[in-house]
């Protein structure tokens, strides 16, 4: 589980004009029809074909849970794509993205100034282009560690700098011990 994957992919999901579907079935049937057909559905699944269809008819209702949340996590993934791509392209371009986190929070600085790492619970508007990278960085398949730095780049920039209006010698921003992150677009 990624915090900061995971953390953008509930922001962009919170713009979805209806739910996914919820039952098995119907799940299935939502996952047979974007791959068109079972044997696809069956590997990416790892379950036998024959499952599949049993699913598609109805014949099976509650699913192990390990195999409802790879259900539930593959419907995610491929719920509503032109909604997820459009709220994506908005934050990127216009809207920006919300990160909220409870964290702590230090940065390299001169010698003589305050850099002391403490915990901070900051709610920061971030600016277009660092929704941008976020969302480039994570489709192009980032690990959890680059999203961070680029967060922590972004709350450099915007928290402790003020967009260039204080703090102008700060070198590094520091973002480790997260109790607590959300995004929001």
């Amino acid at each position: 589980m990624t915090l900061f994957g995971d953390g953008l992919d509930a922001a962009v999901q919170k713009s979805f004009t209806r739910p996914a579907p919820k039952s098995a079935g119907a799940q299935m049937r939502y996952l047979v029809k974007r791959l068109k057909g079972t044997k696809r559905v069956a590997q990416m699944l790892r379950i036998s074909q024959r499952t599949v269809e049993r699913y598609v008819k109805n014949q099976i209702k509650t699913p192990r849970a390990d195999l409802a949340a790879r259900l539930e996590s593959e419907v995610k993934k491929r719920w509503q794509p032109q909604i997820r791509a459009n709220a994506r392209q908005t934050a990127a371009t216009t809207g920006g993205i919300v990160i909220d986190t409870r964290a702590r929070l230090g940065y390299t600085a001169p010698i003589g100034s305050t850099d002391q790492d403490r915990i901070r619970h900051l709610t920061v508007a971030l600016p277009p282009r660092y929704a941008a990278r976020l969302f480039d960085a994570q489709e192009a398949g980032a690990t959890d560690q680059q999203l961070q730095e680029i967060a922590a780049e972004a709350l450099k920039e915007v928290y402790f700098q003020d967009g260039g209006r204080r703090a102008g010698s700060l070198e590094e921003v520091r973002f480790t011990d997260i109790e607590h992150l959300e995004f929001d677009l």
